[in-house]
């Protein structure tokens, strides 16, 4: 009977070997043939199913998530994730995570279920990855401090921030926001630093979070472009080397 149980063990973690090997590779075809192989055997466990690379990023994770039981931290940054794997819950499902730092990774999205499984957390860093939205499910971190969303693809800043209540720090830095709402940026009582740098905010957006700051409240914007200059280079780039304007 022992005998029989770690063969189900292993053929457990062959299992989620691969699965995670979906999720940083995004090779359906190759993993799905390598799920399959995972049977009841020794024989039928794949030894390496995505190859150096994958095994190494996969045991990384796994690594991760071990540490994590013991720290309460779950560091899953530099894992060339694409998603989240459900591998990932699965390991983490009795332990109560406080930190997530997913940073440095290829994510395109957050699934709503990342705030149901991790409800505790205090500080989530989701900067350096290819995010555009957050999903509506955050507003159910009631417990989160810390928030970094910097270097990643938002447009449009994300309306569910502005229902964390315990938010102390934001870093939505090098991003490509244009405006965002201060009233309700300010509506979060507990904010004490912002970090709006390196984004195309305008001049009346720039000026609206430079109001926010005062004793209790660090705000970090570029200064205000100046239009006049803007102009003039546009004018410099209109003359020729002559002297004269340029014709279209």
């Amino acid at each position: 009977m022992h005998h029989e149980n770690c063969m189900w063990i292993k053929c457990l973690t062959a299992y989620w070997r691969a699965y995670l090997s979906v999720v940083i590779h995004h090779n359906y075809y190759t993993v799905t043939k390598k799920l399959m192989s995972v049977g009841p055997t020794l024989a039928s466990i794949p030894v390496n199913p995505i190859g150096i690379m994958a095994g190494k990023a996969v045991t990384k994770v796994v690594k991760r998530c071990q540490y994590a039981k013991e720290e309460q931290n779950l560091d899953l940054s530099e894992c060339q994730l694409m998603s989240i794997p459900d591998a990932v819950y699965h390991l983490m499902r009795n332990t109560v995570i406080l930190a997530c730092d997913l940073s440095s990774n290829v994510l395109r999205k957050i699934p709503p279920k990342f705030a149901i499984k991790f409800t505790y957390i205090t500080d989530l860093n989701l900067a350096n990855n290819r995010l555009s939205s957050l999903p509506e499910e955050l507003r159910d971190l009631s417990n989160l401090k810390r928030l970094d969303i910097s270097q990643n693809d938002y447009m449009l800043f994300p309306k569910v921030v502005f229902k964390l209540p315990n938010l102390i720090f934001l870093n939505a830095q090098k991003n490509h926001i244009t405006s965002i709402d201060v009233e309700k940026l300010k509506s979060i009582r507990s904010l004490r630093e912002v970090n709006f740098e390196d984004n195309p905010l305008t001049n009346v957006s720039r000026e609206q979070l430079k109001s926010m700051e005062s004793v209790v409240v660090t705000v970090h914007v570029n200064p205000p472009v100046d239009e006049d200059s803007e102009d003039d280079i546009m004018n410099l780039e209109n003359v020729s080397p002559s002297g004269g304007e340029n014709r279209q």
